[in-house]
């Protein structure tokens, strides 16, 4: 079998930076006020999220990670450069079969759509980095017509609670590398034909009304394992980042923001529901859903204080079948 091609992450950073397009153009001085404005909303929701998520008693246990988030606030360019070292940082040298050109696109399209994100992989503190993208931020505002001040601050919570769990389950970030090394391994492992194969027959479906296919469910079944793994994971994260953004006090405005951004996720317009299907992100917006139901299950049947014990090992973290059954979470590390 011939060698399969790998990805150069530096350069896709490099080639998304260059052909995204800017966004909204403010002058230098409504762009540096902007920027002073979301890095002051993202150092305030740092305590506001502390509050609201219940993790405070996980953060004061021995080896939590006690120094915030350093916070960067980015044009689209530079998200792309961010997220492609993230991404390095995250595989850890090993190969990522695919090309240059292909993951420049997937970031280049991302761009334009991501508002923030925390990245544990990253250089710098310990604490690692919350990524404010300031143009995407700016767009939301402008096509929700929310209210500005509290749209910037309910979105940095989001973000804060996502380095807070990071900060409170110190192991974590080396628990998802281990998962996507596993994935890399079973990819690698598998002839590049029937990965092809797979991928084609899901396109001709992609485009079908209706149709509810991604580029996931073209996985062979071990990947498919981990994946689902992941996921689980990753619903919890997003889950609890959402119920905790929309708990924190101090937002007037905060139904009306949950309101219209569950719009935008859900939006039908051609152009938004190819790019959901072709980049996965139909299963993005089921993991806030679903992981919100299962933070919100899990205190209700347990109490509290129930979901303190999801931060203290892997163990600990609900399986693919308990996102959708917490009474089984519960039953397994409640006993």
């Amino acid at each position: 079998m011939s060698a399969q091609p790998t990805v150069d992450w530096a350069a896709a950073g490099r080639w998304a930076g260059r052909v995204t397009p800017a966004g909204p153009t403010p002058s230098a001085a409504e762009a540096k006020a902007y920027v002073q404005s979301l890095r002051r909303a993202a150092r305030r929701a740092r305590a506001l999220a502390l509050e609201a998520s219940g993790l405070a008693t996980a953060l004061g246990r021995p080896g939590a990670v006690t120094e915030p988030a350093a916070v960067l606030v980015v044009d689209r360019a530079g998200w792309s450069r961010v997220a492609a070292g993230s991404f390095q940082g995250m595989v850890e040298g090993r190969p990522l079969p695919g090309t240059t050109g292909q993951a420049g696109t997937v970031l280049a399209l991302l761009a334009t759509r991501v508002l923030g994100q925390f990245d544990p992989y990253g250089p710098g503190p310990a604490g690692g980095r919350l990524v404010v993208v300031a143009p995407n931020v700016l767009h939301a505002e402008r096509t929700m017509r929310v209210v500005g001040r509290d749209f910037r601050l309910w979105v940095c919570a989001h973000e804060q609670t996502h380095a807070l769990q990071f900060a409170a389950a110190p192991w974590l970030a080396d628990h998802l590398r281990a998962e996507v090394d596993r994935l890399l391994q079973a990819v690698t492992s598998t002839p590049a034909g029937e990965e092809l194969a797979a991928v084609a027959a899901g396109l001709r479906r992609v485009v079908r009304p209706g149709a509810t296919w991604s580029v996931l469910d073209a996985l062979p079944a071990g990947q498919r394992e981990v994946v689902e793994r992941v996921t689980a994971v990753m619903s919890l994260l997003e889950g609890h980042a959402d119920v905790t953004m929309d708990a924190v006090r101090g937002i007037p405005t905060a139904p009306a923001l949950r309101t219209r951004m569950e719009r935008r996720r859900r939006s039908t317009a051609p152009i938004d529901v190819l790019l959901r299907r072709l980049l996965g992100l139909d299963v993005k917006l089921a993991q806030y859903r679903d992981g919100a139901g299962f933070v919100r299950a899990v205190r209700e049947q347990g109490g509290p204080d129930a979901l303190d014990a999801v931060w203290d090992s892997p163990d600990a973290l609900p399986r693919p079948g308990e996102i959708a059954d917490a009474g089984a979470w519960l039953r397994r590390v409640h006993g």
